[in-house]
């Protein structure tokens, strides 16, 4: 999505070290792979969005041929909710990319109106890839993201946990959601208020408490069952999101154990939204 974090995606991947390609019209995605793998550039990155000339649907088979011929294909997905769009347009007084070509009712669509049929053209491929909700997070937490996901090995499922926290809204990226605002909260003690899920108070108070192993329990168990489904439909990536009412104490501490289940069969991300946000954790 325009305004999403495109650019400072690329040019984190470029300081990575990635032969970088910024708005590429899809249907030369093969070609263009293959001359630079000829060319002796190992790691690319291309930019593919709504302006792309060629029918966007048509990405999803070309990502199909590329896997086929050895290529290890990751696709990432930016996007944001459209309050945050908004937001970044209107703060950076640009002009949305897509306004002067859409038109509605005879005139040229407005900010909120681009942003909509831009989400519209983009809904064939937004679950292809791995998604990330960049609304109120910084540019460096959203880089920090990003290496992530690129250093990690090649895997058939990339599984995220996230943490969030509910008075700010479920991440759009979330795939799975689970409300853990039953449980206890680590907030009304006032030595836990400060600290959070990570460190080894909050840990262990929670993980003293039968309900919370219970919940955990319960969460592992359905993503166990169901997992097998996801990646026999052909997904590449799931986001499971977990979420109390702050995303500081809760949330962290039963994602953290749910990574730790489920990170020697997949290949695991972890995420916690409000503590990177705010401690850069």
């Amino acid at each position: 999505m325009s305004g999403s974090g495109k650019s400072v995606a690329i040019r984190l991947l470029e300081d990575l070290g990635y032969y970088c390609i910024d708005n590429l019209p899809s249907q030369f995605l093969a070609d263009v792979c293959a001359f630079l793998s000829g060319s002796g550039h190992l790691e690319v990155a291309v930019s593919v969005d709504a302006r792309s000339e060629g029918p966007i649907a048509q990405l999803p088979g070309m990502l199909s041929v590329l896997r086929s011929l050895g290529y290890d294909v990751r696709m990432l997905f930016l996007t944001a909710s459209t309050e945050a769009l908004v937001q970044r347009f209107s703060e950076t007084r640009r002009r949305h990319p897509l306004s002067r070509a859409l038109s509605v009712a005879g005139r040229e669509a407005t900010l909120e109106e681009s942003i909509a049929q831009e989400r519209d053209r983009l809904a064939p491929i937004d679950s292809l890839g791995h998604v990330i909700d960049t609304s109120g997070l910084p540019p460096a937490t959203l880089r920090q993201w990003v290496r992530s996901f690129v250093d990690g090995p090649r895997s058939d499922l990339t599984l995220a946990f996230e943490s969030f926290a509910y008075k700010n809204g479920i991440p759009v990226a979330a795939d799975l959601v689970f409300d853990v605002r039953n449980l206890p909260n680590p907030h009304y003690d006032p030595k836990l208020r400060p600290l959070t899920g990570l460190d080894a108070p909050v840990a262990k108070m929670l993980s003293s408490l039968p309900e919370a192993r219970a919940m955990i329990d319960d969460i592992a168990g359905f993503i166990t069952r169901w997992l097998p489904g996801y990646v026999q439909d052909g997904r590449n990536y799931l986001t499971v999101a977990v979420g109390c009412t702050g995303g500081q104490h809760r949330s962290p501490y039963v994602v953290e154990q749910l990574a730790l289940r489920f990170g020697g069969n997949e290949r695991v991300l972890v995420r916690h939204r409000m503590l990177e946000s705010v401690t850069g954790r």
